[in-house]
């Protein structure tokens, strides 16, 4: 009976019937006798569908965000405990460290004592049918999606070792610069920290391509690996476009899934760093100034301020891609000239390696617009603030950061 009643409320939801969803939430809350059935009913079935996601190429984030889109913060707080008892069955050791991070990242701990304590009943049971539900109907329409790295459970990693991982000593002081950038109120501060974060990660960057270069043996180094960046509403498309220059010009390619919300970045480890780090700091200075920027109207005294908003943040993009090809640019020449070497045949064929990736995992690519610029004072403004995120590689910076 159980079984029948999830059947049909999961098909009412697919068609859209909100008033047999609702009949078969009632029933299944209320039935006398049922508590204890349906609840094992609603575990087994959030387990298996979470299962079912990993194979299906989902990664915890990926999940959490989908459900932060569609559904309601008490979703998302469901959809998290489901991940954290899901991940009981699998011993560390054959866990990904990406994942283990992305599990650190959401918050995704076991905290409860019986499982059906993470159903979160609080007084309101219908309530908690019908949020599962929702929750498992989301889980159970999943597209399959490209696999970035090993399902859990097949992950094969020595403890305390991190394959390809980039010297976290090096992203502390990244962000720690980054997060001085955005904080600050003076301009000339703010480009001197940006500055120096940009050529700690280029150089960095650099070193990782030339110590591959030298290691011996087929494949000794890795190839290419990919995350998934949230891309959030409003203004989408220029995001997008913010991310994928930036990405292009630390030699990764970004590919955007509009309609989940984010884009996949491939790329080797510290080119990956990098384009995280850079595109979160570079959009919150760009929202920052945008906001500042103020809103805007026009003669009839009606709201221009999206328009303007479009305009000013797809031409920070274009402009800051244009200036982080030009850092890109010194910060080869500099290092080539310390290394006394060509340094093109080897950032080449790191290049060539993330094309091949790209086209093994999106065979069918489409090009889509990022969205129409219709507003020329929203242009000028964007160009203008993304000229004032100076991103100039300085050796001494990238010495010591300071």
């Amino acid at each position: 009976m159980v079984a029948g009643l999830l059947s049909a409320a999961l098909e009412a939801r697919r068609r859209h019937d909100e008033i047999e969803f609702r009949r078969c939430v009632k029933i299944l809350a209320q039935g006398q006798g049922l508590r204890e059935a349906v609840d094992r009913a609603l575990l087994d079935a959030l387990n298996r569908h979470v299962t079912l996601a990993w194979h299906g190429g989902w990664q915890p984030a990926d999940l959490v965000r989908l459900a932060g889109r569609r559904l309601e913060a008490r979703h998302v707080r469901l959809v998290t405990d489901a991940i954290a008892a899901e991940m009981r069955a699998y011993a560390a050791a054959t866990v990904d460290d990406r994942w283990l991070d992305q599990l650190d990242a959401i918050g995704a701990t076991v905290w409860w004592g019986r499982d059906e304590e993470y159903l979160r009943d609080d007084g309101d049971r219908t309530a908690m049918v019908a949020c599962a539900l929702r929750v498992i109907h989301l889980l159970a329409t999943l597209p399959a999606l490209e696999r970035l790295c090993p399902v859990p459970g097949t992950a094969r990693r020595t403890p305390g070792v991190r394959g390809g991982a980039v010297d976290e000593r090096t992203l502390a002081r990244v962000r720690a610069l980054l997060a001085k950038a955005e904080s600050t109120e003076f301009e000339a501060e703010a480009e001197t920290f940006t500055a120096a974060a940009q050529a700690l990660m280029a150089r960095h960057s650099i070193d990782a391509a030339l110590l591959a270069a030298q290691t011996p043996g087929p494949g000794a180094a890795g190839g290419p690996e990919g995350r998934r960046l949230g891309v959030d509403a409003p203004y989408e498309g220029p995001k997008a476009m913010l991310l994928d220059v930036i990405a292009s010009a630390n030699h990764c390619r970004s590919v955007w899934s509009r309609h989940f919300g984010f884009a996949t970045v491939l790329g080797f480890p510290a080119d990956l760093a990098a384009v995280e780090v850079l595109f979160t700091s570079l959009l919150v200075q760009a929202t920052t100034a945008m906001r500042l920027a103020g809103s805007r109207r026009d003669g009839l005294g009606r709201s221009r301020t999206r328009s303007f908003r479009q305009s000013f943040l797809a031409a920070y993009a274009q402009r800051i891609g244009e200036r982080l090809r030009e850092a890109t640019g010194e910060a080869v020449r500099e290092a080539a000239a310390d290394a006394g070497r060509d340094l093109l045949p080897v950032l080449a064929a790191r290049e060539q390696a993330v094309e091949a990736r790209v086209e093994e995992l999106f065979p069918t690519l489409t090009l889509v617009g990022a969205g129409a610029v219709s507003n020329r004072e929203g242009w000028i403004s964007g160009r203008a603030a993304a000229d004032r995120a100076v991103l100039d590689v300085r050796r001494k910076l990238a010495e010591g950061g300071r």
